[in-house]
């Protein structure tokens, strides 16, 4: 038994590995760089010691060395070539020695069995069986009958309780207190704390001494607990400790030695840590002291002695020539040794504390506190001396110490003579703050420092210097240039240059050829300057000379000055009323400076400038300047011819100039009386220079009678005044004659609009017509402001510019205004182009009233650019609307920059609108980069006032008789396939189709008339069509008339093959007569017989084209194409601003040059019915709101009218140019259809579950489906699954794919939405539900066409609905859930179908979000958290966007982005989603398994 323990002792030793303990090895590289190691060494050592050894010693030892590393180095490269076949030794030597470890067990084995039956197992025994101690361990599970003293010597004993402890601790707390009370205690140590069974005295910035008592025995000793030493050096120490712990024990035995058999042992412990820290402080400064002259203050400070615990003595000042110098000494005080460091000085130096307060231990600190001082007592004594030689006003003030010396009264404190003691050498400096270069400084101070008595004439030169700088300073900021010398020749001499005083010249910078001078002039009796000025007259003169004296040097002409007079200044006069109540003048005019504190006034008077300004010098200055100026501007006006007087004012300060009147020369245009009537009505014209820094021209202009009265307060009265200001900051000869120019550009400004304003109060004396239509807010002479609108709160301001010279006009709102800025800036260069045409008020304010309103409309469209209108490019911004004018009353409006609109402002409150994408001359062409609207002209009928046209129509209709023939619309869309019909008469129909709706006149005119549908067209010529008339807009060539359907939300009551009939049909348009006044010579209407007067070209002003008929007649043998097939023809446009100007023609004439048109045959439709009323009947009942009540009733009013509509199955042509002609609509019906929110209550909306839909406007939502749809179109003929089907149906999409058939048609009763019907095929019908059917159905009106309509959300669907069938289900599921959410969810589900930005990663931003890529599909669905009970509902709930990618083949889900490094693999939302997915994977589920994993995550989905 003792032997198998043993084998598998020592089994269980050996490594699992090879079954024996391995061999210790070591690495390669480990032996490598031990032998690099060595190597080095060996050399380092060779490096110390061969220089001392001979040379052949040297040698040897380097062989050697290099004997010894070549062997090294050799058996190292045998190691690591022998490493390369290692791997087989090594599992030899471990087979030999796992079998000899074997063979040494086998050995031990018998060894030890044959010792046990020889020794052991002889006198062996069986003990007796521990049956109790068996039974308590099984059945107990313990054994209580082990030693007790294995419980003693093992366990610990229990601590004491915590009640226990607290207790003992608080008795020893009482003891403590008493023991306390029995013994003397230092003052020092005062500051103790007794807690938790201990005291704990703390003297600050020295120790710490925690003591206890170890029972409560008197006689017992204290116990030390702790020492801390607290002093610190924190510029050296570094916040390390300076004592050593072993030195703070040592401390503590000593302490605990005195205080065992002691009578006062606190007192005896206090000295011993006491001295201690005091000495430590000593050392601390010495330590300071040596670092600071090591690395700084070598050359000023000096230790001149240290004696450790007792003193340390530092010199300062060393340059100082003193016998004793200047010593500071810190040293512990012998006879109260208990007191802190001491300091004194040498010499003497009174200081509160002479003691070293141990908060802050720095001897740097102490010598500049020290320095101060003596800063301080140094200046005291300088101000004695400087008082008693009256050189000025002296206060010591500051730390450090600086004496302030003022020469001048007042003084400013950057003028002030500064004397401050330099702290480290101790001689004084000198200066002034505000003059750091002054040389008369630095003279000072080199006298101060050696003999103050030679000071005083320094001040003097001073104190002039200084008033010489402070006139230098007050002309900083007027237009002079301040020199020291005028540039004289050498030889030159003149009376004035012989005065020696001081002198100081200003230059003006406006008359550079005269020069101020300012002479000063000390006065030593009373101490002050005075000041004299003189005015030169000065003239450029040249002369030559040479830098240097020799004979080579070429002399160089230089330019010198020379005084032609030299005039003193009577100040006294010149200064008299300003300065009169400090008039420091006397009899001789000289101007008198205070510099001491006798000069100074009794009471202090505060001043509104600077102590430094000179206000006499400026105000001569001032004064110089403006005299000159007069002079410089009376030389210029001269010069123009302007009579005018240069006259002084009452009180002799100031000057002006009078104008008496405008030379005629000056003005542009003689023969024009533009001058003239603004000579008449001028007052005055008066010019005056004004300003102080910068100058300025101020011209005031007085006018009596103006022609207008404004709304303006300021404006009332007979009398006006007009202020022109004109810059003169540079006062230069070529400014002067630019203000010239400027005042007489604005004379000629004021005289232009003046003339318009005459003639424009001419015309309102005539007509009191618009008075109420504008206000005239101002007129200042200069620009009228005139108020129109509703409320006048727009604004129009007409100036003249003289530099475009045109009137330009400037458009503004004030008050209240219903927009934020005002509509007429889109037409703004329209207006003043035309306005600088015909030079009318009255004519502006007629256009500005008419169109303010369509302007607002066109204001509110949307111009917001919009990302992922382009589908392949979706991250380009496109703009909504973008207006473009033509014309004051033309604009057109760009919609996505496909799309435009062509609308005309008429000035009757009417708006004519045309598709701008149609040619204006050629009705069938297209402009490049446009796309004609399709369904436009019946979108537009819906918002035709009927009642407006009915009463244009009653107005014109006895001039001009309805036409016999019957009106026909334009159809809805001209995408649509039409079969070709059987009528003889075709080709002639489509040459001849009309787009605008017919007259209701014409329609029941044309009742009384029967026609034959197979009659072919009669070929005679009609009087209408002569060239000199304009056809009756009802001509229409009908054979037979059309047929027509109603189809309203897939409800279809006729035939396939039927066309929707356009819902302007009912809307009867007036007479081509309303164009013109009737019975004006300007209609070409108003005769009864052919005129063959040409009709006038276009104009600028109108912006309409059309031809004069006379090329009708020139070009009759010849074909007549694009705009002369449109001459004489019956298309005319009605809906046009008042002009005598027709449109022309949408189609091209089919008889050229033929003077007549072709009219049909009449044709009966019923016995007593005319087609027209039929039409105007069934189509008013569709549009009109009070008929639409639904399917139901529109099936009942088909059924009650079909027989009168329909007498045959007939397809109209198609007419694609239906929109080129204008509709009309009033400003009411053009706002509620531009405006978003407007009033919708007559109109059918469908139900959009959309919010940005009802915030557009019912334009901009019929455009945008039309942009959708043509989208649509395109992407079902690029692809490939979809099979495009040519259906009858007007403006309706069919395709198909494998499994549906595909209807898109556009809401005929709104035209604002569209609607998608699928219907299954044939063959798989069954696999389709009605429900799952309407579901795509709702998505795709609700999420897919919806608003903002971007194509690329169609492409989504597109692919969704190609997707096989079970996919197809489980999405039609989600959109289920997106359509009607599941409030038992923990999330709602949206289907991204554009890539979100979110996912910029994946793909490109705003792309179709689903790919169909190998068997994978790619969707993006986003999940947002439904608020709970109890949370804060106003706050934005959490969601987040999940891409997911669905294995067709696999059938399996997950996130998309994982696997690779993105940020979807970061998210650890995304990272929970995506473990759901595995884990929902291993259900093994097939069918449905994107919805169930989708609706799983929204169920149990836990944000994290």
């Amino acid at each position: 038994m003792a032997a198998m323990n043993a084998m598998s002792m020592t089994s269980s030793a050996v490594t699992p590995m090879n079954g024996f303990q391995s061999t210790p090895t070591v690495s390669m590289s480990r032996l490598i760089e031990f032998a690099i190691q060595k190597t080095y060494h060996e050399l380092t050592v060779l490096a110390d010691l061969l220089p001392r050894k001979t040379d052949m010693e040297r040698k040897i030892e380097i062989v050697q060395f290099a004997s010894r590393t070549r062997q090294l180095f050799v058996r190292l490269l045998a190691l690591v070539k022998w490493a390369g076949s290692a791997s087989k030794v090594d599992k030899c030597a471990n087979i030999v020695q796992f079998l000899d470890r074997q063979s040494d067990l086998f050995i031990e084995t018998a060894d030890i069995l044959a010792k046990a039956s020889r020794e052991t197992l002889v006198s062996a025994r069986l003990p007796s069986f521990q049956l109790p101690s068996a039974v308590e361990v099984l059945t107990l599970g313990t054994y209580s009958r082990l030693p007790a003293i294995i419980r003693d010597r093992i366990v610990p004993p229990d601590p004491i309780s915590n009640v226990d402890r607290k207790t003992t601790l608080l008795r020893l707390n009482h003891i403590i207190q008493q023991r306390l009370v029995s013994t003397a205690l230092p003052l020092q140590m005062k500051s103790f704390k007794i807690e938790f069974g201990r005291v704990v005295f703390h003297v600050d910035h020295e120790f710490e001494l925690s003591i206890t008592l170890m029972g409560d025995i008197p006689s017992l000793p204290w116990r030390v607990l702790n020492i801390k030493i607290l002093v610190e050096d924190k510029e050296t120490g570094g916040g390390k400790d300076l004592v050593h712990p072993m030195q703070v024990m040592y401390l503590l035995h000593l302490v605990q030695s005195r205080l065992t058999d002691n009578s006062n042992p606190l007192v005896d412990a206090y000295n011993t840590l006491h001295s201690f820290c005091l000495s430590l402080q000593l050392e601390v400064l010495h330590a300071q002291a040596i670092r600071l002259c090591f690395e700084r203050l070598d050359d000023f400070i000096r230790i001149e002695g240290y004696s450790p615990g007792n003193c340390l003595v530092l010199s300062y000042w060393r340059e100082h020539k003193d016998d004793k110098g200047f010593k500071l000494c810190v040293q512990i005080d012998s006879i109260h040794p208990s007191r802190p460091l001491q300091v004194i000085h040498c010499p003497e130096l009174e200081m509160k504390d002479e003691s070293l307060k141990s908060d802050y231990f720095s001897i740097e600190k102490k010598l500049l506190q020290t320095t101060y001082e003596r800063s301080k007592q140094k200046l005291s004594q300088l101000r004695k001396e400087l008082d008693e030689l009256n050189v000025g006003k002296s206060v010591i003030s500051g730390a450090p110490a600086v004496l302030h010396i003022s020469f001048l009264q007042p003084c400013m404190i950057s003028e002030r003579l500064l004397i401050s003691v330099d702290s480290l050498t101790g001689y004084y400096l000198v200066h002034i703050p505000q003059f750091e270069d002054c040389s008369i400084v630095e003279e000072i101070q080199t006298v101060i420092n050696k003999n103050i008595a030679k000071v005083v004439p320094l001040f003097r030169q001073l104190k002039i210097w200084l008033t010489r700088e402070r006139c230098k300073k007050t002309v900083e900021s007027l237009p002079v240039y301040v020199m020291e010398n005028l540039p004289f020749h050498p030889t030159y001499s003149h009376p004035f240059l012989a005065i020696k005083s001081q002198k100081l010249f200003y230059r003006f910078g406006k008359n550079y050829n005269n020069c101020l001078v300012t002479v000063f002039n000390e006065n030593e009796s009373n101490d002050e300057i005075e000041i004299y000025y003189y005015l030169l007259y000065l003239s450029q003169t040249t002369g030559t000379g040479s830098d240097s004296n020799n004979q080579f040097d070429i002399e160089i002409p230089k330019l010198y000055v020379q005084i032609n007079k030299a005039l003193k200044l009577d100040i006294s006069n010149i200064l008299r009323e300003t300065f009169s109540s400090e008039d420091n003048c006397d009899k001789n005019g000289k101007r008198k400076l205070c510099t001491n504190n006798l000069c100074e006034p009794n009471k202090t008077v505060r001043t509104a400038t600077t102590g430094y300004y000179i206000p006499q010098l400026a105000h001569v200055v001032s004064f110089c300047e403006e005299k000159l100026a007069y002079s410089l501007l009376s030389l210029e006006l001269q010069k123009r011819s302007i009579c005018h007087q240069v006259l002084q004012d009452s009180d002799g300060y100031t000057h002006y100039i009078d104008i008496v009147k405008f030379s005629p020369a000056n003005q542009q245009n003689n023969s024009d009386n533009y001058f003239d009537k603004l000579q008449t009505d001028t007052l005055s014209a008066i010019i005056r220079l004004h300003g102080k820094g910068s100058k300025m021209w101020n011209i005031l202009l007085a006018f009596c009678n103006p022609p207008v009265q404004t709304l303006s307060a300021k404006e009332q009265g007979s009398r006006r005044i007009l202020t022109l200001p004109y810059d003169y900051n540079s006062g230069s000869q070529t400014q002067i004659t630019k203000m010239v120019d400027e005042l007489l550009n604005d004379w000629t400004a004021i005289a232009r609009l003046y003339d318009i304003i005459k003639k424009f109060a001419t015309s309102l004396q005539t007509t009191n017509q618009l008075t109420t239509s504008f206000d005239i807010k101002s007129f200042t002479y200069k620009k009228i402001i005139i108020g129109y609108g509703i409320y006048k709160t727009y604004i129009v301001t007409i100036y003249w510019k003289t530099t475009e010279k045109r009137f330009q006009l400037f458009f503004g709102c004030i008050g209240s205004a219903p927009s934020d800025s005002n509509p007429h800036v889109i037409i703004s260069s329209q207006l003043q182009h035309e306005f600088n045409q015909h030079l009318s008020i009255i004519q502006l304010i007629q256009i500005l009233n008419y169109t303010i309103n369509p302007l607002l409309t066109i204001q509110s469209l949307s111009g917001i650019p919009l990302l992922g209108v382009i589908n392949s490019r979706p991250q380009l911004p496109v703009q909504s609307f973008c207006a473009i004018p033509q014309s004051s009353t033309h604009i057109r409006i760009v919609y996505r920059n496909i799309y435009c609109l062509d609308i005309t402002i008429n000035s009757d409150n009417t708006i004519a609108i045309r598709d701008g994408a149609l040619s204006l001359f050629d009705k069938m062409k297209v402009m490049e980069e446009l796309i004609p609207i399709q369904g436009l002209k019946a979108f537009l009928s819906k918002f035709v006032d009927k009642t407006t046209q009915m009463r244009r129509l009653s107005q014109t209709e006895d001039d001009n008789p309805p036409s016999p023939i019957e009106s026909v619309e334009s159809y809805l869309y001209s995408t649509t396939q039409i079969k070709a019909s059987n009528s003889p008469s075709k080709n002639i129909n489509d040459g001849n189709l009309n787009t605008s709706a017919r007259q209701l006149s014409h329609t029941i005119a044309s009742s009384a008339h029967g026609s034959n549908p197979h009659t072919p067209s009669s070929p005679h010529t009609s009087i209408l069509s002569q060239s000199a008339y304009v056809s009756s807009p009802g001509a229409f060539p009908m054979t037979s008339p059309p047929s027509h359907g109603i189809q309203t939300h897939g409800i279809q009551t006729l035939s396939s093959n039927q066309v929707v009939p356009s819902p302007s049909m009912p809307v009867p348009d007036q007479s081509p007569a309303n164009i013109f006044n009737v019975n004006s010579p300007m209609n070409p209407l108003h005769a009864p017989s052919p005129s063959f007067l040409a009709a006038p070209s276009p104009s600028a002003s109108n912006q309409f084209h059309s031809q004069s008929p006379v090329s009708q007649y020139h070009a009759t043998n010849t074909p007549q194409t694009g705009i002369e097939n449109s001459i004489g023809s019956p298309f005319t446009t009605p809906n046009m601003p008042a002009s005598n100007i027709s449109m022309p023609s949408p189609a091209p004439n089919v008889w050229p040059g033929s003077p007549s048109l072709p009219r049909p045959s009449p044709r009966s439709i019923g016995p007593s019915q005319s087609p027209g009323i039929s039409q105007v009947y069934h189509m008013s009942n569709i549009a009109s709101p009070q008929s639409i009540g639904g399917p139901q009733h529109l099936n009942t009013m088909h059924s009650n009218i079909t027989s009168a509509l329909i007498p045959s199955n007939r397809m109209l042509p198609q007419r694609p140019w239906a929109a080129a002609i204008p509709t009309l609509l009033t400003h009411q019906g053009f706002d509620i259809m531009c405006k978003p929110n407007a009033n919708m209550d007559n109109m059918s909306m469908p139900a959009i579950n959309n919010n940005v839909y009802y915030l557009l406007s019912q334009l901009e939502r019929f455009l945008g489906c039309v942009y959708v749809r043509r989208n649509i179109q395109r992407a079902v003929t690029q692809d490939e699954k979809f099979n495009f089907i040519m259906t009858p149906e007007p403006g309706v999409i069919q395709f198909k794919n494998d499994t549906m058939v595909f209807k898109l048609s556009l809401d005929t009763i709104s035209m604002q939405s569209l609607h998608l019907k699928i219907a299954p095929l044939s063959d798989v019908s069954h696999t389709w539900s009605r429900d799952d059917l309407e579901i795509l159905q709702q998505f795709f009106e609700n999420k897919v066409v919806c608003a903002p309509f971007k194509p690329n959300a169609f492409l989504t669907y597109s692919r969704i609905l190609n997707a096989p069938m079970k996919i197809l289900k489980d999405c039609i599921q989600l959109m289920r859930l997106e359509l009607s959410p599941d409030r038992s969810l923990k999330w709602t589900l949206h289907w991204c179908l554009t890539i979100p930005p979110a996912s910029a990663t994946i793909g490109l931003p705003g792309m179709s979000a689903c790919l169909m890529v190998k068997n994978k599909m790619l969707i993006f669905i986003q999940l947002t958290r439904i608020p709970m009970a109890g949370h804060n509902l106003n706050a934005e709930p959490f969601s987040i966007i999940v891409p997911f990618v669905y294995d067709i083949n696999t059938h399996s889900i997950q996130v998309a982005g994982f696997g690779r490094d993105s940020q979807y693999s970061q998210s650890s939302v995304l990272n929970v989603i995506n473990n759901m997915l595995k884990r929902f994977a291993d259900y093994g589920a097939t069918d449905g398994l994107l919805y169930l994993a989708i609706k799983d995550i929204m169920a149990n989905l836990n944000v994290p």
